[in-house]
């Protein structure tokens, strides 16, 4: 059976600080950033050094406790810190989530004996852990959709670089790999800030899967030519009715899967779910720096910089969906039942 040469570990703890790979430099340097206190961690978020919704929510509960390292817990102090992380990228619900766990366990830690700091602390190591097993899960559930010699494509990253280890879709790619089920992977570049190109790229061959990177209009010519059995996304956000927030040029492929009769899959944990929305309509959609889209190599290649519109996510309707695969197993369409099992 074949087997993963590498998997990429882009979030560690050491010695009381939060360590990144700057995600900026990939795929020509592997540097680490160093984060020790919450406004770090807010800009390393805010700054796309760390990007991907699991990841995001990982490096906000590390975040979350070291604002407390040296600081009391007064509600002022608790308010800074709730907001300081919030405002930072809005279309990923990990990021409220990973808040509003960590700050579930505010009132029980004010009532300990002077362990504040690691108590919480514990807990945000604890949502890293989870979220490697609940990956790892993800992938063993996309197993029973997948047949042998499968040919896959995927789009932006959603691999180790992206959660606490692994990923969501590419630890499916990763499975079925090890499974010997997968034959090759198409990586779409991911315009305008290039995650396929230097990310997922970037983590496939270091795991040593088979797989070819092309710009991201290529996508509908391969379909046409049946060299694609299958593509798999991540996610920012789930709402309750099945609609699903992730990078931009997702829903794009979803209408070519549609077209084509090809299965259209969404990896994620729950913890990307949001019930209290109804539907994708009510997603914030971030909108990114125009000179993502307006510059290369720091210099302009468009002529007039304001006229350039940049959201970072669209939405993809449910019924475009042919699975959203969790943690908890897969679940299809009509998803306001078949997800309501997470609420």
């Amino acid at each position: 059976m074949p087997s993963l040469k590498q998997i990429v570990e882009p979030i560690r703890f050491e010695s009381d600080q939060l360590q990144l790979i700057d995600q900026l430099k990939l795929p020509s340097d592997v540097n680490w950033v160093p984060i020790n206190t919450v406004e770090k961690g807010a800009d390393a978020i805010r700054d796309m050094v760390v990007r991907g919704a699991p990841a995001i929510g990982v490096t906000a509960a590390y975040s979350y406790a070291l604002a407390f390292k040296s600081e009391d817990p007064s509600d002022a102090r608790l308010k800074y810190v709730r907001d300081t992380l919030l405002n930072t990228r809005p279309t990923a619900v990990n990021l409220a989530w990973a808040i509003d766990r960590m700050e579930s366990k505010v009132t029980a830690y004010l009532k300990s004996d002077g362990m504040f700091y690691q108590y919480l602390l514990d807990e945000a190591k604890l949502i890293h852990e989870e979220d490697r097993q609940m990956n790892r899960k993800i992938g063993a559930h996309a197993l029973n959709l997948i047949e042998k010699g499968s040919r896959a494509l995927t789009h932006c990253n959603a691999g180790s670089l992206a959660t606490g280890g692994y990923g969501t879709a590419t630890g499916v790619l990763y499975s079925a790999w090890e499974a010997d089920l997968l034959e090759h992977v198409w990586v779409d570049e991911t315009r305008p800030f290039l995650q396929g190109a230097r990310l997922t790229a970037f983590e496939l061959d270091r795991a040593g899967l088979n797989y070819t990177l092309i710009c991201d209009n290529m996508a509908a010519s391969i379909m046409a030519r049946k060299e694609i059995d299958f593509v798999v996304v991540g996610s920012d956000r789930i709402v309750s009715n099945g609609d699903v927030a992730n990078k931009i040029g997702t829903y794009a492929l979803a209408v070519m899967c549609h077209f084509h009769g090809i299965p259209f899959y969404v990896a994620a944990p729950s913890s990307t779910l949001d019930f209290s929305l109804e539907n994708g309509s009510q997603i914030p959609i971030e909108e990114r720096r125009r000179t993502e889209l307006g510059e290369f190599n720091g210099r302009s290649i468009a002529i007039n910089q304001q006229k350039i519109f940049n959201p970072g996510f669209d939405v993809t309707p449910a019924n475009l969906v042919s699975a959203i695969i969790t943690e908890q197993g897969i679940h299809r369409f009509p998803y306001t039942k078949s997800l309501e099992s997470l609420k």
